[in-house]
């Protein structure tokens, strides 16, 4: 045995073969700058442990979390003609959508599904603000009339997770006729007597919001979510003042009446199952996994009845 042996070839092996830690381990929040084991932030939904700060959630984990069990089944959605406009500006638009697409690992902007939450059916549709910024396009149109034709097949709730820049701009015209195209659909909802429930998370703004975001029957916000048609920075800059502080945060709009309430993302879950079943008529949900008891088989009239039977003895 030599140097060699005993401390060169063992020296050369560790380095060959050291494992690469992986950066995604940690996750650093945007509002206080605290350093989050990426576990746990999974764990508190995106939440920040240390300030509250509610980051991004894709859909796929919000209906993880909102579906009983985890478990849904998604929901069809019309493909729309792929770049109608040709659009180009640094990218084509048909590069832009498979860099989002291979980023998310998502279609579209938005996903719509059906399943239980807390024993109660309902269909769902959430937005993805990673990809391109959540902005309303034709089948962010086709999905939310998707997802109101199925509430109304199906004759259930429809509840809405709101989080877009507005709409595409990559579409133009045909972006911005989704607006009436959804409100149309929401319409379909509220004939048929169904809930619409919608929850506006961060950010919320543009044509978002002037359509579908803020048609619904009962707003929720998640704290500190923006939520408005034009940015506070394009408004000071046109009415050259200084904006009043929080200006249209959520807990801004509900204080001026525009939301009902603003509600911490880990007890979403709760209150949305409180309040659609409250709007459908349906009793408290049971906490726990057990179902619901049956209720009690109504005592036979003869059992109740104080009379003697007949033939017997006055």
């Amino acid at each position: 045995m030599n140097w060699i042996n005993n401390f060169v070839r063992p020296r050369i092996n560790s380095i060959f073969s050291r494992r690469e830690t992986p950066e995604n381990l940690w996750h650093k929040c945007s509002a206080c700058g605290t350093m989050l084991f990426h576990r746990e932030l999974s764990d508190n939904l995106n939440v920040c442990t240390n300030c509250n700060h509610h980051m991004g959630l894709t859909p796929r984990a919000r209906f993880a979390n909102l579906f009983d069990g985890g478990v849904f089944t998604e929901v069809a959605v019309p493909d729309p003609k792929a770049d109608p406009l040709q659009f180009r500006d640094q990218k084509k638009y048909p590069d832009r959508m498979r860099a989002a697409q291979k980023g998310t690992g998502e279609k579209e902007a938005m996903l719509v599904a059906t399943g239980e939450m807390g024993r109660t059916p309902i269909v769902a549709a959430a937005q993805d603000f990673s990809f391109m910024g959540g902005s309303m396009g034709m089948y962010v149109g086709n999905a939310i009339i998707a997802a109101a034709q199925e509430a109304v097949k199906l004759h259930r709730p429809l509840i809405l997770f709101s989080a877009a820049g507005g709409a595409r701009m990559q579409e133009g015209i045909l972006s911005l006729m989704q607006m009436p195209r959804t409100t149309v659909a929401v319409e379909m909802v509220k004939e048929a007597g169904l809930p619409y429930i919608v929850v506006l998370t961060h950010p919320t703004t543009g044509g978002v919001t002037a359509s579908y975001a803020m048609l619904g029957d009962v707003h929720i916000a998640e704290p500190n979510a923006l939520i408005c048609f034009a940015g506070p920075r394009v408004i000071e800059q046109t009415i050259r003042e200084k904006l009043p502080e929080g200006f249209q945060r959520a807990e801004y709009l509900l204080d001026h009446g525009m939301l009902d309430r603003v509600t911490h993302r880990m007890q979403m879950r709760d209150e949305l199952i409180t309040i659609t079943r409250m709007l459908i008529n349906l009793p408290p949900a049971i906490k726990g996994d057990l179902p619901p008891p049956a209720p009690e088989a109504e005592a036979p009239a003869e059992a109740n009845s104080t009379e003697p039977p007949a033939g017997s003895a006055a």
